[in-house]
């Protein structure tokens, strides 16, 4: 049986909970358990502080876990990033209090820059030849500049609200980070196949985010002009109504390209148009 490590509480928590959700898995606990069986799939979930989910991992405490990849970067240890999950997306930025003039990464030359990921800071101003003072510290790092203890910060920005609030404003990105599905290496050929049969379940999930499904009837004349609007995921579907004059046309539409598409297929004579959810999507 697998055991997966997920955070205990926070906003990683919730979107794991609701991938496993989606996924038809069940979870309770997080707050007050260490560890709950799950329903809907032979495993084991172990509620973990982010930061010790990669070590957990490492230690085969856990087969599996999700964390950010900002925490594995950070820690540096010996598991494999199996799948990227898409969400709780944020960025690892260096940032600066707002009435500094700032113009470029030379500003910190000789400076005190506060942060809770020294790892990745040390390894990104060594490699752009930058001198500076790490001082690690955990929680509330933006206050730092505020209070004195560093002239810059360098943490997990998502909107940038927490840094305004604070007086700071964001000059460089060193990299990216969203939810990774990472494991131990060198798990049994049995696990690694449970692994799969999981990850199969997320791609499904993942891969149907953002995507609608529409449904249209279409006079016949139409249907070339509406098949090159909608090319489907290989082509759209298409059904003859009673009428043989008319079709129904079935595809799928980014949610991004949605109402933009339905508005050029209504000039093409696309009538009672359905817009649906779309849960999963299998390959």
């Amino acid at each position: 049986m697998l055991k997966i490590a997920i955070q205990a509480k926070g906003r990683l928590n919730e979107d794991t909970l609701q991938l496993l959700a989606d996924s038809g898995i069940t979870a309770s606990g997080g707050h007050r358990k260490l560890i709950s069986h799950a329903k809907g799939f032979p495993m084991d979930v172990l509620y973990l502080r982010d930061d010790d989910i990669p070590q957990a991992v490492n230690m085969n405490v856990a087969d599996i876990g999700i964390v950010g990849l900002n925490e594995v970067e950070e820690k540096g240890l010996d598991v494999e990033i199996l799948m990227r999950l898409g969400f709780s997306a944020c960025r690892l930025s260096l940032a600066v209090p707002r009435d500094a003039k700032y113009e470029g990464l030379e500003w910190f030359e000789g400076r005190r820059i506060a942060t809770s990921y020294p790892n990745i800071l040390r390894k990104f101003f060594k490699e752009k030849g930058i001198s500076a003072s790490i001082h690690e510290i955990a929680g509330s790092v933006e206050v730092a500049p505020a209070v004195g203890m560093a002239d810059a910060i360098f943490d997990i920005v998502s909107s940038g609200g927490t840094l305004i609030q604070n007086g700071l404003m964001e000059v460089e990105t060193v990299m990216p980070s969203e939810a990774v599905l990472i494991g131990t290496p060198g798990l049994s050929e049995e696990k690694k196949a449970d692994i799969e049969k999981l990850k199969f379940r997320f791609n499904s999930i993942i891969d149907s985010r953002g995507l609608k499904y529409v449904l249209m009837n279409l006079p016949k004349e139409h249907i070339e002009e509406a098949v090159a609007i909608l090319p489907g995921m290989k082509s759209p579907t298409l059904l003859p109504l009673a009428d043989e004059n008319w079709y129904s046309l079935h595809a799928v539409i980014k949610e991004d390209e949605l109402w933009d598409k339905i508005e050029i297929l209504k000039h093409v004579g696309a009538e009672d148009i359905l817009v649906l959810a779309l849960e999963n999507m299998i390959r």
